[in-house]
């Protein structure tokens, strides 16, 4: 009976009458108990995310007048009609305005995707198959780990060919109209890493700081909410989630150079084998930037509290301000680590810096002293592989076996044309004196 009034609940507009009139349709009654329960119903979950059905059960079995009523009457009350739909899209206020689809089943979100609900339902993999598969055919994600300097690890996750056709399908129909909060720079159109440092420039202090494991921190749980968040169906919400997260096999490590602190090794293994964004996959940008809307909110609120700019760039942080800011940036800092803490994530201590105007302020790979520059040592560095190439030819330069060192060249030119201009025109000028075989 709880389940049949959740789901009568869940398919209620936004008023206590309507929401009354659909338990009275499930229960094929007037009871006059509902129309209060409806109140009480309204004001825990109207205006957020659009709850789960078990969250709704819940609430009604901790319900003190559910309780009450249920005592009194449970001899009385059936089940006349189950409302198993929940297919009307319910987004809270702000989202009505972006022009998302309108998708309130599975078998349209399965058209949307121009699939089938069978092959939506392997993508979503909402048990966990593919993770629990030794077979790499069946798997949705091909693995290249990364062992940093430092022992730490990065997993590349990529999506095979027919789940990265689904994702973009969801990153251009859906996560691109949605809009980032103003101080993310990473993986927005119109913005970039000089955008990201341009608000720094000149300031008498820069604080630097890092997001520990950014990607995997965010749980498939709550990818699934921000899909609940637009409005739609937990059914459809479960599927896109689903299709946008993944958990690693486990047997994947077996094989890898670990850490040489077996605790480190249990946490990569643990933080991995729970569905989560993976790194690789088109979607992961975008969810990973919406999904930290509130935690840009707050730290852009702390940081024009202390006097000074935010920006964020996927995990980087960055905060800069003048004398006011300077006095207290120790503390301030604590601060951010406190919030990012309650937010879910984790500072990586190690990696922030205080930088004042009298060392080299660094963001990103950035210096942002006077004007957004290049590094000199990096400037100089690929000036001399450019001049090497000429002579020696580019065949002895590609040390690290690129498999398209002209390309890979050419993305570095152009960052530094980015940066740059003047610089990067020097050194395009060198290019194209190569002789390519």
């Amino acid at each position: 009976m709880v389940e049949a009034l959740a789901s009568a609940f869940l398919a209620g507009r936004q008023s206590a009458q309507h929401v009354a009139e659909r338990g009275m349709h499930a229960l094929g009654r007037r009871w006059s108990w509902l129309r209060p329960l409806s109140r009480r119903y309204l004001k825990m979950f109207s205006g957020g995310t659009r709850p789960r059905r078990q969250d709704v059960a819940d609430f009604l079995l901790a319900d003190e007048g559910f309780r009450r009523a249920w005592s009194k009457h449970h001899a009385k009350i059936g089940v006349r009609h189950w409302l198993l739909g929940q297919t009307r899209m319910q987004p809270v206020a702000a989202v009505r305005k972006w022009k998302i689809p309108k998708i309130e089943s599975v078998p349209a979100l399965a058209e949307w995707l121009g699939t089938d609900i069978g092959y939506l339902e392997w993508f979503g993999d909402l048990k966990d198959l593919s993770s629990k598969t030794e077979h790499s055919k069946l798997r949705h994600y091909t693995y290249r780990i990364l062992i940093k300097d430092a022992g730490s690890v990065r997993l590349i996750e990529a999506p095979k060919q027919a789940l990265k056709k689904v994702q973009q399908r969801i990153l251009s129909g859906i996560l691109d109209h949605v809009p980032a909060h103003s101080a993310t720079h990473g993986f927005v159109k119109g913005r970039s890493i000089k955008t990201y440092v341009r608000p720094h420039v000149k300031r008498r202090v820069v604080l630097r700081m890092d997001i520990r494991n950014f990607f995997p921190s965010f749980r498939a749980a709550r990818i699934c909410a921000f899909f609940r968040t637009l409005g739609y169906p937990e059914s459809v919400a479960s599927l896109l989630g689903g299709a946008c997260t993944t958990a690693t096999p486990r047997d994947l490590w077996k094989d890898c150079r670990y850490p040489s602190d077996p605790l480190q090794l249990w946490e990569i293994k643990s933080l991995y084998a729970r569905p989560h964004l993976p790194q690789g996959a088109p979607t992961s940008p975008a969810l990973a930037n919406l999904c930290t809307y509130r935690l840009d909110c707050r730290l852009a609120g702390l940081a024009r509290a202390a006097g000074a700019k935010y920006t964020r760039y996927a995990d980087d942080l960055a905060f800069s301000g003048d004398d006011v800011f300077e006095s207290g940036v120790e503390r301030f800092s604590n601060h951010v680590a406190a919030i990012l803490h309650e937010e879910g994530f984790e500072v990586h201590h190690r990696k922030t810096r205080i930088m004042r105007q009298g060392v080299r302020q660094r963001l990103a790979g950035i210096v942002a002293n006077h004007h957004p520059n290049v590094i000199r040592t990096d400037f100089d560095r690929l000036k001399a592989i450019l001049t090497n190439c000429i002579r020696s030819g580019p065949e002895t330069q590609n040390r690290e076996a690129h498999p398209d060192f002209r390309s890979h060249l050419q993305g570095r030119i152009s960052f530094v044309e980015m940066i740059n201009p003047k610089r990067g025109k020097r050194l395009r000028r060198i290019f194209e004196q190569i002789e390519w075989r």
